[in-house]
């Protein structure tokens, strides 16, 4: 996946506090994902269009906003059901940070795996970002992964929290199962001096027992 540094982007507000996953990414759009071509339609698909297809105007889609890269909510956001897709939505839109109070445990989880990063600020710092770029539709928000900082318009940095394992592979790209290759040497090394020691836990094939 894409390494993420220093972000620096466009940011839009949502006024809006627990936006769930079947929100973000509607059950019935899930499949969409497996057929090629833009998906961009799907993220919060049915806040953003009415029955008949036609966009509504929502914040996501006003002009002003347009090429948004960072989303400001709320708290809760991304909680109810697990679902991946959910992500994949947020990608599809184009994003790659949403900054709220809280989330949902697992949507963390499925964001630092597929290359968003979930920043987690007190209401206060939240609210006044999300105000600032209200203010000045368009204005940028600049996340500096390697500091932990979200500096909104008005220059003012607001320090975040993440693990260290989650940082390094947001930092390199990498999701568990490339950093886990990445000890492929010493895994089998180890595979192979456990089979020295142990050698009654590998039984040798039956070569009497038919294929």
């Amino acid at each position: 996946m894409e390494a993420f540094q220093v972000f620096d982007a466009v940011a839009v507000p949502l006024d809006e506090s627990n936006v769930d996953t079947d929100q973000i990414c509607p059950a019935r759009l899930i499949r969409s994902f497996a057929e090629p071509g833009p998906h961009d339609h799907v993220f919060l698909h049915d806040r953003r269009h009415g029955a008949d297809g036609r966009k509504l105007g929502f914040v996501l889609d006003q002009p002003a906003y347009a090429g948004a890269r960072i989303l400001v909510a709320q708290r809760n956001f991304g909680v109810g059901s697990s679902r991946e897709a959910a992500v994949f939505a947020l990608v599809a839109f184009g994003l790659r940070a949403v900054i709220a109070e809280s989330f949902g445990d697992i949507f963390v989880g499925n964001c630092l795996q597929n290359g968003v990063l979930p920043v987690a600020l007190p209401a206060a710092a939240v609210d006044a970002l999300r105000a600032s770029v209200q203010r000045t539709p368009g204005a940028h928000i600049v996340i500096d992964l390697p500091r932990q900082t979200a500096t909104g318009p008005d220059g003012r940095a607001h320090p975040f929290a993440i693990g260290a394992r989650r940082k390094r592979c947001l930092l390199e790209g990498l999701t568990d199962l490339e950093l886990t290759e990445r000890q492929r040497d010493a895994i089998d090394a180890f595979e192979r001096a456990h089979r020295e020691r142990s050698p009654w836990l590998f039984p040798a094939p039956d070569r009497n027992t038919n294929p």
